[in-house]
């Protein structure tokens, strides 16, 4: 079957975003006859329905949302659906959290500041059994999987203690984002934001923003 005979393959969201998923899908829809979304899901319950019950050939998979994550779906899907394949979509691009999913059983990671034309090729490449990353990403997974000096943590007792919000807010922190930049970046308010910082500088043992970003930049978050 040649690249225009070939069906389309069969793509399920998964995202606690619900604008987020709209865009993907109309984007998906309009731009190419390549893929085909036919199922998304907000949760780790929803997906793991929603995925039994349509067999998509690719998983478009959120890494953080509130009730577990995509290393969750992973894990309650890929015993009983071994054939479908989980990409990673994530506006995260830290270290751990790559390795995190990976290690879960994700076949590549691409962050959200992929092209439409990009992800479509991406989705495209993993269902044919290649691995996808971003430019920067790939370097922590060889890192990590090498066992080499200099590799990208996988198990840290300090970063263990942060929730993955706070890892977020943490590492938005580090790039220099104010408290109401990050508050508009991770739609949340900056109060909350103010007590997400004030719990990893507790969890910590730090002073302020700056050793946060040292620490932060030691263990590859920024």
């Amino acid at each position: 079957m040649t690249e225009s005979q070939r069906e389309p393959v069969k793509v399920f969201l998964v995202d606690d975003h619900a604008l987020f998923r709209a865009g993907v899908r109309t984007e998906l829809d309009s731009i190419t006859d390549e893929v085909q979304v036919v199922g998304e899901a907000g949760s780790v319950a929803e997906a793991v329905a929603g995925i039994a019950r349509t067999r998509p050939q690719v998983v478009l998979l959120d890494v953080h949302m509130p009730d577990g994550g995509g290393a969750e779906v992973l894990r309650r899907v890929r015993p009983e659906l071994p054939d479908v394949v989980f990409l990673a979509l994530s506006v995260s691009d830290a270290a751990e959290d790559v390795i995190a999913v990976i290690r879960a059983g994700a076949r590549g990671y691409v962050t959200k500041t992929i092209s439409s034309k990009e992800l479509v090729r991406a989705v495209v490449r993993v269902s044919d059994g290649d691995a996808v990353f971003s430019p920067r990403l790939a370097g922590f997974v060889l890192d990590a999987f090498a066992d080499r000096p200099g590799s990208a943590p996988i198990n840290d007792p300090e970063l263990d203690l942060l929730t993955p919000r706070e890892r977020d807010v943490l590492r938005l922190l580090a790039r220099g984002y104010a408290y109401k930049e990050i508050a508009s970046e991770l739609f949340i308010s900056v109060k909350t934001v103010e007590t997400h910082v004030s719990s990893v500088l507790r969890k910590t043992q730090l002073s302020n923003r700056y050793e946060l970003s040292r620490w932060a930049s030691d263990r590859r978050l920024v």
